[in-house]
């Protein structure tokens, strides 16, 4: 299946894209070349676009835009965490897997993480302008996808499914928000 038909699939019907996700085979580089290398790009793009070329407006001093040089080394630290992000959700989520009842798997664990953060990478069209970047909150369905996804992936019981999908979502928030601050830290950024 393309990735794109399975990121619609995934978004319109979380529950029967995971019975099928769960036939699939769960080779790590197939993922992460065919679907993670596709949509972690449009973050690290749209940023790009956002803070370099269309800038954020500034009363007094106008158009405010990112240094290019700055924003190509911000978007290639963001397209690589995004790779770490999955492959550490991937591994929390085999690591706590019998806290909550579930079965370890890392190959179920990772196409849950890498499926989980599409909602994710898709809101990252967001960056592109600042006054829009607030919708950046609806990347949290990918929290609605993931529950979904445990009992069928993890074979997590129904009961400990939205517990242990709290305890990956603050794990993932956790990632989410170092890798972008270290970003905006290391490589700057224009102003919200």
């Amino acid at each position: 299946m393309s990735a794109f038909l399975r990121a619609a699939a995934l978004l319109a019907d979380p529950a029967g894209a995971w019975a099928r996700i769960e036939k699939e085979a769960g080779d790590v580089a197939y993922l992460l070349v065919s679907y993670v290398a596709l949509f972690a790009l449009i973050p690290a793009l749209s940023g790009f676009i956002g803070d370099c070329v269309i800038g954020v407006i500034v009363p007094g001093r106008g158009t405010v835009r990112l240094p290019i040089f700055d924003g190509l080394l911000g978007a290639a630290f963001g397209y690589v965490a995004s790779f770490a992000q999955v492959l550490v959700v991937g591994l929390s989520l085999d690591v706590v897997a019998p806290w909550f009842g579930a079965n370890r798997s890392f190959a179920a664990a990772l196409k849950l993480a890498v499926y989980s953060f599409t909602p994710v990478w898709l809101a990252g069209v967001f960056w592109l302008l600042p006054g829009l970047r607030f919708l950046l909150f609806v990347g949290f369905y990918g929290a609605f996808i993931l529950a979904e996804g445990l009992p069928t992936l993890m074979r997590a019981p129904e009961r400990k499914a939205l517990p242990y999908a709290a305890v990956i979502v603050v794990i993932a928030a956790v990632l989410v928000f170092l890798t972008v601050f270290a970003q905006r830290s290391l490589f700057g950024a224009a102003p919200f």
